[in-house]
């Protein structure tokens, strides 16, 4: 556990190096720099951004009262005290800090060496008095363990600890690793003895989910369980239990409902545009497996900071869902795994054969963008999987992720943009030709050559998480590329018609409301025409919008297609259409109760169906994002491909096999 605190203050202080916190103080209580990945420091950044929000709040609220004074518990190397002194925000309120003894005694060692820290405390030499390691006039360091009870209250006591004046309890990421009869006693102490008590806690939730599970699980491994979880699985068994042991006044909300809703905007934009970043489920999903919660009791106004900024309701209840449908794994006949990928695109090139190329993932042992082009070839009741034999080795891939490939015919399919890095320019286009005549009934028949070209059209190619839809137009076929992202425009609302030919750009009028900026959609051809759905707008919120681009006499119209009930806004899901019924795979949404199954909208009525995706029959979390699926149209059969992603600091997800859907219930069904 001791080690989680010391690796936190490790990210608080590169969050804090590329500009997302302004703390000058972390760097000289924390030893190791280590730079960190970009969504770790958007990561700590809400972190710390939520603790401060309510802490300054608490100041704010209290300033009228002659004393006040904050109690961290487990504060680790935490430069709290030393910001609020240096802002001036302390002249009334004394900060006592509790950790295990032997932290408590490094960091009063860190204090007493450093000059501009053992300055701002005034060192009164009260330290090395029992528990007390350090004593400043308003700053108080106590080695003990926050699990004992009746000593933490003595010791707190002997620190001068008053129990009659408003006080703040923080509790960051620390009652989760206690056994929960212990964590629920230190909170009812807190509501008991303290007659005007506020509490600001943030820690983990949603154990259940795939990203839940690889959250568990790492923390078991590093030996430091998670213990709230299973009895305190979401916000609202979190809130009944801070009412439930004495607490009169409770508010909670995960961190996108933080960002969203308690985070300036202009905040928001200069978070955005700090580095290059591109790992956007991953972020959103690290943010609904956090909360922040402030409880309050005895106090003269009520104590709400995360009510104050709040334009939004909280989210409405669990979704609702239609049904189920069961998840097994596909029955594959192969040794290779070059199907752990994420990013990638997946493509019917023949009735029984899906060619899967680009995208991160594990390739020869390591983690990597993937260079091997990978085959699913159809026998009776099982798939074969192999690599694809490159006839020009020698032609760069470019390894790219977030690309398109559109099938052009039984022999050619174009692959459209990707990227690298999200810091470098988006690529252009390629071809890649497969032999017509060969009827592939093993993977090592398929050849794929690659073909660099540089149309005309290349500069709208330069782009990633767009999508590339064929249309027809006075019966000539087009590529319709639409939305995504560049390495200058985190968002796309452009679109250009890509004759299939030439490969050159043509002008075709289009009417009607242009659908707001997106990438991570879903574009799905019908009636000649496209629909989009869905995808990650200008300010990094979901969409729920779905619009069909349809074919006219003279040109295209855009129009919004309404569902009802509306659709759950989300993203970086896949989508089908069958039989008059759009199909959207997946995602990532908000709504942090369940995760994106499989919705169904009928474009008759509009009417919006979802259903989960029962997974009984994995061994392992499917978690689908960044996934790919192919729609077999006469087996009613969907297949999914690869997914998964960084999962914030926990590792790496792959899902390691394509899975199978049987859609015959819901689509006849429906």
């Amino acid at each position: 556990v001791q080690g989680t605190g010391g690796s936190s203050a490790v990210s608080k202080c590169s969050a804090a190096a590329r500009g997302y916190i302004q703390d000058r103080f972390l760097r000289l209580l924390v030893g190791r720099r280590r730079r960190r990945a970009p969504l770790v420091h958007r990561g700590y950044y809400i972190r710390a951004r939520a603790v401060d929000h309510c802490v300054q709040d608490f100041l704010l609220k209290t300033q009228s009262h002659p004393r006040t004074q904050i109690l961290s518990l487990g504060a680790g190397f935490d430069s709290l005290y030393f910001r609020l002194k240096d802002m001036g925000l302390l002249h009334h309120t004394v900060v006592y800090e509790v950790d295990f003894p032997n932290v408590a005694c490094q960091k009063a060692t860190l204090i007493k060496r450093i000059k501009e820290l053992s300055a701002l405390v005034g060192d009164i030499g009260g330290e090395g008095l029992g528990v007390i390691t350090f004593s400043g006039e308003d700053y108080k360091l106590l080695g003990g363990d926050l699990s004992e009870l009746s000593e933490l209250e003595r010791a707190l006591e002997e620190a001068g600890l008053d129990n009659e004046i408003p006080t703040l309890f923080i509790a960051e990421v620390v009652l989760t690793y206690m056994e929960n009869s212990r964590s629920d006693a230190l909170i009812q102490w807190a509501a008991e003895h303290f007659s005007q008590a506020c509490f600001l806690l943030y820690e983990q939730i949603h154990p259940e989910d795939p990203f839940g599970c690889v959250m568990q699980q790492h923390f078991s491994q590093l030996n430091s369980a998670l213990h709230s979880l299973a009895q305190y699985p979401d916000c609202e068994a979190q809130q009944r239990r801070f009412f439930e042991k004495g607490w009169s006044e409770c508010s909670v909300m995960d961190m996108n409902e933080f960002f969203t809703h308690c985070t300036p905007e202009d905040e928001q934009q200069r978070v955005q545009a700090l580095e290059p970043f591109d790992e956007y489920e991953e972020w959103h999903l690290k943010c609904s497996h956090y909360f922040v919660l402030t409880a309050s009791k005895g106090m003269e106004s009520s104590w709400t900071p995360l009510l104050s900024n709040m334009t939004v309701p909280h989210c409405d209840g669990p979704v609702r869902m239609a049904g189920s449908i069961t998840a097994v794994v596909c029955a594959t006949h192969s040794e290779i795994s070059g199907l752990r990928r994420y990013g990638h695109h997946s493509v019917l090139i023949k009735p029984n054969v899906i060619l899967t190329t680009g995208g991160f993932g594990e390739e020869d042992g390591q983690h990597c963008r993937m260079r091997n082009f990978h085959v699913l070839v159809k026998h009776a009741d099982y798939w074969k999987a192999g690599c694809v034999k490159k006839e020009n080795p020698d032609k760069r891939w470019d390894e790219r992720l977030y690309h398109t490939v559109s099938c052009l015919s039984s022999s050619l399919a174009l692959v459209v943009g990707g990227r690298t890095s999200p810091s470098s320019a988006g690529l252009g286009m390629l071809w890649l030709k497969f032999p017509e005549t060969s009827n592939a009934s093993d993977p090592g028949d398929v050849t794929v050559e690659l073909v660099s070209l540089q149309p005309a059209a290349e500069p709208a190619a330069l782009r990633w998480r767009h999508s590339t839809t064929e249309v027809i137009f006075k019966g000539e076929k087009y590529l319709f590329l639409y939305g995504g992202r560049s390495a200058m425009e985190p968002v796309l609302g452009d679109w250009y018609f890509l004759h299939t030919q030439e490969l050159s750009c043509t002008v075709i009028p289009v009417e009607g409301p242009v659908p707001e900026s997106r990438h991570s959609h879903s574009a799905c051809s019908w009636k000649g025409g496209v629909l989009i759905a869905g995808g990650l707008g200008a300010v990094e919120q979901p969409l729920g919008s779905v619009f069909f681009l349809r074919e006219l006499e003279h040109g295209f119209q855009w129009q919004t297609v309404e569902t009802h009930p509306p659709l759950i806004p989300r993203y970086s899901h896949t989508a089908h259409v069958h039989d008059g019924k759009l199909l959207l795979v997946g995602g990532v949404w908000f709504h942090s109760s369940s995760v994106p199954g499989i919705t169904v909208i009928d474009l008759m009525t509009g009417l919006c169906l979802d259903y989960a995706i029962n997974v009984e029959h994995l061994e392992w979390p499917l978690m689908l994002h960044n996934h790919s699926s192919v729609l077999l149209p006469n087996e009613k059969e969907l297949l999914l491909i690869g997914g998964g992603g960084n999962c914030f600091s926990f590792g790496t997800h792959l899902n390691p096999e394509p899975v199978s859907l049987s859609l015959s219930n819901i689509l006849t069904s429906h």
